[in-house]
């Protein structure tokens, strides 16, 4: 007979964690995270922090060395470990995703009314807009210069810089709108960023030049767009650019300042990015955790674009992925079928999952819901309805995975995404599927997904990392 109990319930991570020694790691782990997400908020700071913990650690660009990292337009990463046994028995495959909904500003952004200096935006993936009104906005990104040089920006975190923000309507001139329907109340061609408001003083001779020069129309310019002019003189002095370096620019209006412990207790991480920074995080550190020489050849692999469809050379649908692996194949094992390595790789498509909000319990089938904290949430299914645009994981795979973290104790659930008519999403589980190869979704389940402020557990980020170690080594 079986030793699998007769009737199925998830078990809490904190009863499950409950020794010093577990504590202790789960602490140092969130405020290693919290660290993490405070300091990337875009995908190239992403990028950066995980090339750089993994060049400490020994990875180059040399496939020969065992210890494998590219590096593609500063957005998408892939490290690789070479295992004993050779690629042609598959990889385990770890993917996740740097990228978040965000406001990006527009290629021609800087404009000015009525006296005040804004910048027009257009906003990333799937975003409630009214959530980013009013609040403290810094801008992070870069800006490339005709002769190459590309000078990175991060505007409003510090101290003693002054931050951004979206203005919101005020309530007593509210009424039409808050009569419409949400999703037509926001227009987001109103969602522009103030960036200022003192003019650029005049000049101290008065004199209204009338010529035709260039130098002349910029005064013109100046004259008329005071408050842009001010704008542009500070960015200019701060990075040496001109208005139209702006055409080669790609920045981002995220929530300013820290990722933050929320509750009284600590017990919840609260920040921007959870979705889907958290296991870019979890799946780093369980990478570089494990020293010795695995049994099969391992990736771990972060991408851009996974919030707006995965399109685009840095999204999971390009071929960045196929070109690194036939680069391992022909280092670590010429001749092998790139079609047989990847249908006997396993993979984990590393993406949040939406818990149960307290107060919006009827939005989820409950049998078939998560609870945070209580571990990483696999699920077998995404898409939308009828199960459309979707990857469905094997039961065979689902039950080998079963076995391995039920071996090593640790905590976990099964989920889908709200009520079958109610919910939907998607991930990069269904591009990588149509290789062959195993895969699944799983990660930790967060609170206000999407929001410019998510909520996590520390406890579900640890069992993420102890899952995808366990995965690895499997």
């Amino acid at each position: 007979m079986s030793d699998t109990p007769l009737f199925s319930s998830t078990k809490s991570c904190w009863e499950t964690y409950t020794s010093d020694e577990h504590r202790a790691a789960m602490d140092d782990t969130a405020v290693r995270y919290l660290d993490f997400l405070t300091r990337c908020k875009t995908e190239r700071e992403v990028v950066a922090y995980v090339s750089e913990k993994a060049a400490a650690a020994g990875f180059s660009d040399d496939p020969a060395s065992g210890k494998y990292m590219r590096v593609f337009h500063d957005k998408t990463i892939l490290l690789a470990r070479r295992g004993s046994k050779d690629p042609s028995h598959g990889f385990r495959l770890v993917g996740a995703h740097g990228d978040c909904p965000r406001i990006d500003l527009k290629q021609h952004p800087l404009y000015e009314e009525v006296g005040v200096g804004l910048a027009k935006t257009h906003y990333y993936g799937g975003v409630r807009k009214y959530q980013w009104l009013s609040r403290p906005l810094a801008i992070h990104g870069v800006i490339v210069k005709t002769d190459g040089e590309v000078v990175r920006v991060v505007l409003g975190e510090a101290d003693d810089e002054p931050c951004f923000c979206i203005a919101d309507l005020l309530p007593h001139l509210a009424q039409k709108q808050s009569e419409q329907k949400l999703s037509e109340a926001f227009d987001a061609e109103k969602l522009s960023v103030i960036m200022g408001h003192e003019p650029l003083p005049k000049p101290a001779d008065g004199e209204e030049k009338k010529s035709d020069t260039p130098e002349d129309k910029d005064a013109k310019s100046r004259e008329a767009n005071p408050v842009k002019a001010h704008i542009l003189e500070i960015l200019r002095d701060k990075y040496g650019i001109a208005e139209e370096d702006l055409y080669s620019a790609e920045l981002q209006a995220v929530p300013a300042g820290p990722a933050r412990f929320v509750g009284l207790d600590r017990a919840l991480l609260g920040g921007y990015g959870h979705d889907d920074r958290i296991n870019v995080f979890a799946g780093l550190e369980a990478m570089l955790s494990l020293e010795d020489e695995p049994e099969h050849c391992q990736i771990a692999i972060f991408w851009d674009k996974e919030e707006i469809g995965s399109d685009g050379s840095t999204g999971a649908k390009s071929r960045f992925m196929e070109y690194c692996v036939q680069d391992l194949i022909d280092a670590w094992s010429p001749g092998a079928s790139f079609g047989r390595v990847m249908e006997n790789t396993k993979a984990i498509s590393a993406d949040t999952h939406a818990a149960i909000d307290p107060d919006y319990q009827e939005l989820h089938e409950k049998l078939n819901a998560a609870l945070i904290g209580h571990g990483p949430t696999f699920c077998k299914f995404t898409g939308h309805r009828g199960k459309y645009m979707a990857n469905d994981a094997h039961p065979e795979y689902v039950a080998w995975l079963r076995r391995i973290v039920n071996e090593a104790g640790i905590p976990w659930q099964m989920a889908e995404l709200g009520k079958v008519d109610q919910g939907g999403g998607g991930t990069v589980a269904k591009h990588l599927a149509e290789y062959g190869m195993d895969i699944i979704d799983m990660g930790p389940p967060v609170l206000s997904m999407h929001g410019p402020f998510e909520l996590a557990s520390k406890a579900d980020l640890y069992a993420t990392v102890l899952v995808l170690k366990t995965f690895f080594a499997s």
